[in-house]
């Protein structure tokens, strides 16, 4: 929880600064945010490619733990059309906060370069209220509904931040489901934001 929490007061710093005016006027008038989106997928990239269990996962894969990722992204869009008859966003603009999947900081990028800030912060604070869910709720999610609820809540950052919870709360048993699961969701990130941002 101490990750997200340092993210989100980066957030608030950053947006507290450009609202004094003390912003950079370099970063205002340069679109940076395009360079920091290749500099991101070229770090996920390196951590999934450096990490030595991905091999050994994707040898021991059954199709059939292909299913929660795909349950997670129909679920997670399911609810984030049906919300949007609620919000003054349209169907695509949840959609693509949606596909952020906890991802923020790759999400919240995306959007932005085409949404505009606005979107990119709902997006950032909706992806970071994901995870704090996860993290504060897995307990309760294991206890009243099963142990793939708080992996399918956890979205990408089941493989990182929300991992150890998941793994206290759900059994050690669950990790590579776990693992997997925010893999396979981290590379449909930019995927699924794009597409929705374009639609």
């Amino acid at each position: 929880m101490g990750g997200s929490l340092v993210i989100l007061a980066c957030f608030c710093l950053g947006a507290a600064c450009g609202w004094l005016g003390w912003a950079p006027q370099y970063l205002l008038e340069h679109d940076v945010t395009l360079y920091v989106l290749y500099l991101l997928m070229l770090l996920v990239g390196f951590s999934i490619g450096y990490d030595r269990r991905l091999g050994e996962i994707l040898r021991t894969l059954r199709p059939r733990v292909l299913l929660l990722p795909l349950a997670t992204t129909l679920g997670t869009f399911a609810g984030a059309a049906l919300i949007s008859l609620f919000l003054v966003y349209s169907a695509s603009e949840c959609l693509a906060v949606s596909a952020g999947f906890a991802y923020y900081s790759l999400s919240s990028v995306i959007i932005s370069m085409y949404k505009g800030p606005e979107l990119a912060t709902v997006g950032l604070m909706a992806n970071i209220m994901r995870e704090l869910l996860t993290l504060l709720a897995a307990p309760l999610l294991v206890r009243r509904i099963s142990p793939l609820a708080p992996i399918s809540c956890g979205g990408a950052s089941t493989m990182d931040t929300t991992l150890p919870v998941i793994a206290r709360c759900a059994g050690q048993q669950w990790v590579f489901v776990s693992i997997v699961h925010a893999i396979i969701l981290d590379v449909s990130v930019s995927f699924w934001v794009s597409l929705f941002c374009t639609w």
